[in-house]
């Protein structure tokens, strides 16, 4: 169940009302008549089915509220209540298997922000990765995708294709390019310290690392991988089930391509910087589509599921 607060100008607080009560899966409506003082108006509580959100909070937003007033969504953990039960059950489809549009796109939103942290998060998980490689180690390689926070501006990429906004593309490129730029560049410093205090050396780049050489060996399996992996992470965004982020997490191998990328390039061995550099694009153009298909699908389905259950409109009796 999902549980909206609205402001609404009092006087649009009845037509407001009038669609809570004729959405299907809505239920334990409120109003406290002028409560509201900033922006003035009235508030209304009420609860919805979570397959019944993404219509309803479309149908609000076409009313304008979310510029005259407000509209705050919140997921419920728990609602002990036999209207709730009769609600999610009238509502069509399946709470799981529902998109919320305007929560995906204000998440992606926010995790394609080039910012500080997520500079500062990039950056100490190539660097973690960088070790990773040069030591041949797997557990540090895991430890560096979990780090990583590279899915939040794919994630963007695909949600607006999906939805034709131009500027989050751009947004998610900006932060996903920049991001990796920086995090590569210092990087390729933090190699080069290390190789000045002993602890890196050009023999450990030109060993064999068998535990990390798929790393700059490029193949249609590391497309295949990226792409799984990015079906994965979408669905965790957009279902009411997100604990598969952390498969995702170390499925992928960009945070390590980019690092064995600027840790070779630090050591001039450009044949593996140009293979960490073809795995990288491959995982990130697998994310990509994959997530771009995903959400295709989903709004596809669930497009024709709406059409499916809709009630049939009467005909007029005037002909």
């Amino acid at each position: 169940m999902l549980h909206l607060r609205l402001i609404v100008p009092a006087d649009r607080s009845d037509e407001v009302v009038h669609l809570l009560e004729h959405t299907v899966g809505c239920t334990h409506l409120a109003v406290l008549t002028g409560a509201a003082r900033s922006p003035a108006g009235d508030v209304v509580l009420c609860d919805v089915a979570r397959e019944a959100g993404d219509e309803l909070i479309g149908a609000l937003r076409r009313l304008g509220i979310d510029k005259s007033g407000s509209i705050t969504v919140e997921n419920m953990d728990l609602t002990l209540s036999a209207h709730a039960d009769q609600a999610e059950e009238d509502a069509p489809g399946e709470g799981a298997d529902a998109v919320l549009w305007s929560e995906l796109t204000e998440a992606t939103h926010e995790e394609s922000t080039l910012s500080v942290t997520y500079l500062a998060f990039l950056s100490v998980a190539t660097m973690l990765a960088a070790c990773g490689v040069m030591l041949d180690n797997a557990i540090l390689i895991v430890g560096a995708m979990a780090v990583g926070p590279e899915f939040g501006p794919l994630a963007g990429i695909s949600t607006a294709l999906v939805q034709r906004a131009p500027r989050l593309v751009w947004r998610s490129l900006w932060a996903l390019i920049g991001g990796f730029a920086v995090a590569m560049v210092l990087t390729a410093g933090f190699a080069w310290l290390l190789d000045a205090f002993g602890l890196f050396t050009r023999s450990m780049v030109e060993a064999d690392r068998p535990n990390t050489a798929f790393i700059w060996k490029p193949d249609w399996m590391s497309f295949v991988v990226a792409f799984l992996a990015g079906i994965a992470g979408t669905l965790s965004l957009t279902s009411a089930k997100s604990g598969a982020l952390i498969g995702v997490a170390i499925s992928v191998t960009t945070v390590p391509a980019a690092a064995n990328a600027a840790v070779a390039f630090s050591y001039t061995d450009y044949g593996q910087m140009w293979g960490s550099a073809g795995q990288l694009l491959a995982n990130l153009g697998g994310i990509v589509l994959a997530g771009t298909l995903t959400l295709l699908v989903q709004k596809g389905l669930w497009a024709a599921h709406r059409r499916r259950t809709a009630p049939k409109t009467a005909p007029s009796d005037g002909m």
